[in-house]
């Protein structure tokens, strides 16, 4: 950035060229602040209804989002688990075996 002398300009063209570099770093600031969107952001603060319903919606996504891929997770562990359990390995598969039993009977609902 190349800072203008405070001196009297010494002609017309000399204060025509400063105002115009400085017209043109204005328009891109003014563009660089469109882009982020601070007028919104600004609107959505003075609107705390619309804010607080924003970030409800927000919040049930990402727990709906956060329940259905630790489901996936739990299953893939799960399916894991049995195939390793049908292998029966020595000392592994009796703690698989169990593990994988124990949820089982969590998922009909008694206890065990």
């Amino acid at each position: 950035m190349k800072i203008i002398n405070p001196e009297k300009p010494k002609d017309l063209n000399e204060l025509q060229t400063s105002l115009s570099k400085l017209d043109q770093r204005l328009q891109g600031i003014a563009a660089d602040m469109e882009r982020t969107q601070i007028a919104e952001y600004v609107d959505l603060l003075n609107r705390p209804r619309t804010l607080i319903w924003r970030n409800l919606l927000a919040g049930t996504a990402r727990g709906v989002g956060i329940a259905i891929g630790f489901t996936f997770f739990a299953a893939t562990i799960l399916y894991v688990l049995r195939i390793l359990g049908a292998l029966n390995l020595p000392i592994i598969g009796d703690y698989i075996a169990d593990i994988v039993r124990i949820v089982q009977i969590q998922l009909e609902g008694k206890t065990f």
